[in-house]
């Protein structure tokens, strides 16, 4: 499989080199023809910094980008022609109705003029909004407008398309529309480059995921390998009643417990050995008079991979051994290793 896009020493300093702020730091990756490889990373990691090199907005200091072939520095015309971008704000014309802002975008990439309105009544269907077509986007929901977003990206049948955050602060039906277009799209052999906060979105419907942290690629492999690579964040979670306010102490100090976190109601207890820790929460509930209301042994998620690659915390309260402390600093941000 040919790869869209190639990415070799990337880097970018804002400010003078050496002495301004190291955003992106040398980083390598490819990104395979007709795959969702998904872009992860806490804020500030260099996520949006590296998106928007690649859509040529910025320019890099160092490094060498290639797509489908043509090297940026001396060729992105021809990339331009045949990728899309759906920016994190959506960029649509708010003073102009939903059919204008297609035509508009339609005439910006050059679709044939007896293709425009085919073009722009197919994604308007598909995406809901053709009642919608003549009334002013200053009138639509933000989901109206983050879809009409990516139909205006879509127009000219890119093959490339990149999108910075698609669904935070959507409806919940917006979001499941926007990611079965992402699915569609994909099938029908665009490349996708999704930079996402969503880690379940990312296990959905990411081929390979890239996790950036602190400018440097920490982890690059598909969904499931990257869990498979963490066994070490097993967990297991239950539920006891009657809730007490010292249970979550009570359950980090059992033998082989790294971290407890408060999920709802319930309490996700870490180990690296889910089999072992299971009648101790048994024996736990009986000697405290406590119902088991529920008790699951769960692998590691997407999430419990990019939470410990990145050194951030999940849930409300977190109890963490000395232990798991003392294992924590050299581990941050570097699991996976330079690439």
């Amino acid at each position: 499989m040919s790869n869209a896009i190639e990415v070799q020493n990337l880097t970018k300093y804002y400010g003078r080199p050496g002495a301004g702020v190291l955003a992106v730091d040398h980083i390598n990756f490819e990104v395979r023809q007709g795959e969702v490889f998904g872009f992860l990373g806490p804020n500030g990691a260099g996520k949006t910094t590296t998106q928007r090199m690649l859509a040529t907005l910025l320019e890099p200091t160092e490094g060498r980008i290639v797509i489908s072939g043509h090297d940026l520095a001396h060729d992105a015309y021809p990339v331009k022609r045949r990728m899309g971008l759906v920016p994190e704000e959506s960029n649509v014309y708010a003073e102009l109705t939903a059919w204008d802002n297609l035509m508009f975008t339609a005439k910006l990439y050059r679709v044939p003029r007896s293709e425009r309105g085919t073009r722009a009544r197919e994604l308007l269907e598909t995406f809901g909004l053709w009642e919608k077509r003549d009334v002013k986007v200053e009138n639509f929901s933000k989901g109206m407008r983050r879809r009409l977003s990516i139909a205006m990206a879509i127009i000219h049948k890119p093959t490339l398309l990149f999108l910075d955050e698609p669904t935070p602060g959507l409806d919940a039906q917006s979001t499941h529309a926007i990611r079965d277009l992402i699915r569609q799209l994909n099938s029908e052999g665009t490349t996708i480059f999704l930079t996402t906060h969503q880690i379940e979105e990312a296990n959905q419907l990411c081929d390979r995921v890239a996790i950036i942290n602190h400018g440097q690629i920490a982890a690059i492999d598909t969904p499931e390998q990257l869990k498979r690579a963490f066994r070490r964040v097993q967990s297991v979670e239950v539920a006891l009643e009657p809730p007490k306010g010292f249970l979550g102490q009570a359950l980090a100090a059992l033998p082989g417990v790294t971290t407890s976190v408060k999920m709802g109601d319930k309490w996700r207890l870490y180990t690296e050995d889910p089999s072992a820790l299971l009648p101790q929460i048994i024996d736990y509930a009986r000697s405290h008079e406590l119902r088991v209301v529920s008790l699951s042994t769960l692998g590691p998620s997407l999430e419990d991979v990019f939470l410990e690659i990145t050194g951030q915390q999940v849930g409300t309260v977190r109890h963490e051994t000395q232990e798991a402390r003392n294992r924590r600093p050299g581990a941050r941000g570097r699991r996976g290793g330079r690439r």
